[in-house]
């Protein structure tokens, strides 16, 4: 079994079209062609902090592979990063390990990062005047990154809570070519931008349904758990495009989950990202239409990032 570090993982993602390899996941696990068993979860309290295990395989693939992620929040606090863990690959033939990727939860943030911008590339409007960022953590750095290669928009109104994290995170993403106006008003977001992503561990809404524009799209990414959300379920409700990365998935966790629990959407409501992205499903037809998509992330995405690099090592 090789043993693969964080280093080494570094060194290989640039010849790696991550945006590209997550879209085929997506289309493959839409298709029914993936095996995706019921995410492993186990929540902390004090201090706080989830673990997730997600796990799957690829009908007719060669691989399995089992994921761990996690993510403590109060980490930063302490000098240490938020999210970690590792991905393990076995061969689906024999079942024997063949590589221990030790990234520290880096491919479990770059695979949900690319999600959002195909999420984007697919649901967002023909013009993006402005892009919203509801967070100022590593998943709200990485996903404006990642809408680079989906749009040509580079200014962003960006939320957050504390004023030390907006000026570090301006700072940095400034560097990136990007134009950064900060607040902590929620709702300014919602009024300025008609491409908004939401990236915070939150257990309470942070966008308003009253302020939501016509043409707006929302890429929720944070609600990852039953426990989590950061969209007012009423946001939902007014969408004309709603997707789910999973349907079965975010029928139990995630901005679906608690809307069908509000009973503001049914379930027929939904469509999924993969038959969005193979065009087997309409996804949004006019720069007039609300489209959310909710990712809760999916194991394909965890499978499909860990062969990809298992594969530029030589493997």
């Amino acid at each position: 079994m090789k043993i693969v570090t964080l280093n080494q993982i570094l060194n290989a993602l640039p010849a790696i079209d991550l945006i590209d390899v997550i879209e085929q996941g997506f289309i493959a696990y839409s298709k029914g062609e993936v095996v995706v068993p019921p995410v492993g979860e186990m929540i902390f309290e004090e201090p706080p902090g989830d673990v997730h295990i997600k796990y799957g395989y690829i009908r007719s693939d060669d691989h399995f592979v089992i994921k761990i992620a996690s993510g403590f929040y109060n980490n930063p606090g302490l000098g240490l990063p938020s999210s970690g863990g590792m991905m393990l690959l076995f061969s689906q033939k024999t079942g024997q390990p063949l590589a221990a990727l030790l990234d520290e939860g880096k491919l479990t943030d770059l695979r949900t990062a690319a999600a959002g911008a195909i999420a984007a590339k697919h649901l967002a409007p023909t013009h993006v005047r402005r892009i919203g960022i509801v967070g100022t953590g590593i998943q709200a750095r990485l996903q404006l990154r990642q809408l680079k290669s989906v749009t040509t928009c580079r200014a962003a109104t960006v939320w957050g809570r504390s004023q030390e994290n907006l000026a570090e995170y301006r700072e940095e993403m400034e560097k990136d070519g990007f134009e950064i106006t900060t607040t902590q008003n929620s709702d300014q977001v919602a009024a300025e931008c008609n491409l908004i992503v939401t990236a915070t561990p939150s257990t309470e809404p942070l966008l308003r349904a009253e302020h939501i524009r016509p043409g707006t799209h929302i890429t929720a990414v944070g609600a990852d758990g039953p426990h989590k959300q950061e969209l007012d379920s009423a946001i939902l409700k007014m969408a004309d495009v709603l997707v789910a990365d999973s349907i079965a998935q975010c029928l139990e966790r995630g901005e679906i989950f608690r809307a069908l629990q509000n009973r503001q959407i049914a379930k027929e409501d939904l469509l999924e990202l993969g038959n969005v992205i193979s065009g087997a499903s309409e996804g949004r037809t006019s720069d007039e239409q609300i489209t959310i998509a909710d990712l809760t992330g999916v194991a394909v995405q965890d499978i499909q990032i860990a062969k990809a690099v298992y594969a530029g090592l030589g493997g």
